[in-house]
């Protein structure tokens, strides 16, 4: 059967709403774009984010940053790693986070997956007790949740930090309770492909007042800190304010502004990820040759990108497969090409920490497909792509006698 060639572009975001695209003019009207410059009383669009955002995620402190890997940079400092610690992360994650690891002078510990790209906690327990780490900066990478509970477990029992990189789970929960809510913070991106747009942007949440102190200056506070929406009080500052590095991190209003109409309109727009995730997810299950992880009753997912396995297939025939994809105009990534492309790379593309064998992981890797779900594809644009990803399938286990 032949079918119409995809058209639409993979990296187109909707638009900003109205109200934020008013907002911003606002604010470049008034010349006020440092989240320190306001008038006396007035409430930043900074500040405003920052409450509204930790009254939406059901946290007491929220800071806004420059950037997700900002957010997981002084998320690490903040809570106490020092150059030459080793830190725990996913083996399956992307570049920002050992990035992130990396920059604070931490050892990156890769720790192996399983077949459903999450966490593999028998392995981490394993590795927490041969490498001593006593931090853990976990990516719920493409918006996979391990069991949080029994993550939690094990990290209190050996008496492991844990940091949650929520850059692809805003929104997601565990048996009910919002990812970033579990361990000593959460750290969350608003770049442009994440689930709110501000280009670049990142939010770091926290119930912990000294680890917020620490976070607060590191950002860049000139000791402005009681100039924030959602942080710590005065005294929390004392001990703190004089000994803590500024790494100039800070969040601007321009951005503030544009995130906060989006934030009002993000349960909406979750509900239309899962729309599309669930019926390109019910097509592609249809072929006997694909593998969609397992998502357990406990996890709530936000579907802005879907994730698929072709067991078995060799290196040629997935080269094959994203050529064929590519002439369709579907835009799919591999993980087990062996050099990295756009936003794809994995643990042998990171020459800046040490080389760690992780056969568990290339396994995975090497059958693993990743296609974006942008709210710009309608439903009818997600039947079609499934269905070319179910035809390009087919046809190369036809070709090789599948």
């Amino acid at each position: 059967m032949t079918r119409a060639r995809f058209s639409k572009s993979f990296t187109q975001q909707p638009p900003i709403p109205e109200e934020g695209i008013e907002a911003a003019v606002a604010v470049m009207r008034s010349g006020r774009l440092h989240r320190y410059n306001r008038a006396p009383g007035e409430a930043s669009e900074v500040m405003k984010l920052e409450r509204e955002y930790a009254q939406w995620q059901g946290t007491r402190y929220c800071l806004a940053v420059a950037s997700g890997g900002q957010a997981m940079q002084i998320a690490l400092r903040a809570a106490g790693v020092k150059p030459g610690d080793r830190v725990l992360t996913n083996a399956f994650t992307l570049a920002p986070v050992p990035g992130a690891i990396a920059a604070v002078g931490g050892e990156p510990v890769l720790v192996e997956i399983t077949e459903d790209l999450v966490l593999d906690l028998e392995a981490l327990a394993a590795n927490v007790a041969q490498s001593g780490a006593r931090y853990l900066l976990l990516s719920h990478m493409r918006g996979h949740l391990c069991d949080m509970d029994r993550l939690m477990e094990i990290a209190i029992a050996h008496g492991v930090t844990v940091i949650e990189d929520c850059a692809h789970t805003m929104g997601a929960r565990w048996n009910g309770r919002l990812s970033g809510s579990f361990g000593l913070a959460g750290c969350f991106s608003t770049q442009t492909y994440k689930h709110m747009n501000s280009g670049e942007g990142g939010l770091l949440t926290s119930d912990n007042a000294e680890f917020m102190a620490r976070a607060t200056i590191l950002s860049g506070s000139y000791m402005l800190y009681e100039s924030h929406g959602a942080g710590p009080a005065p005294e929390t500052y004392d001990a703190i304010r004089l000994e803590t590095p500024n790494m100039s991190a800070r969040m601007d209003n321009l951005r503030a502004a544009i995130l906060r109409p989006q934030l009002r309109q993000l349960e909406q727009g979750i509900a239309a990820w899962n729309a599309r995730y669930d019926l390109v997810a019910e097509r592609l299950a249809r072929s006997p040759a694909i593998r969609l992880p397992h998502r357990p009753p406990a996890e709530f997912h936000v579907g802005s990108s879907i994730q698929f396995r072709v067991p078995g297939i060799a290196l040629a025939e997935a080269q094959a497969l994203i050529a064929r994809l590519a002439e369709a105009g579907v835009e799919v990534k591999w993980f087990g090409a062996d050099k990295p492309k756009g936003f794809t790379s994995d643990h042998r593309s990171w020459h800046y920490i040490a080389a760690q064998d992780l056969p568990q992981t290339d396994a995975v890797l090497a059958d693993l497909f990743d296609m974006r779900l942008p709210l710009t594809f309608s439903l009818e644009d997600c039947a079609l792509l499934a269905d070319h990803i179910l035809d390009a399938v087919e046809s190369i286990r036809i070709r090789v006698g599948a």
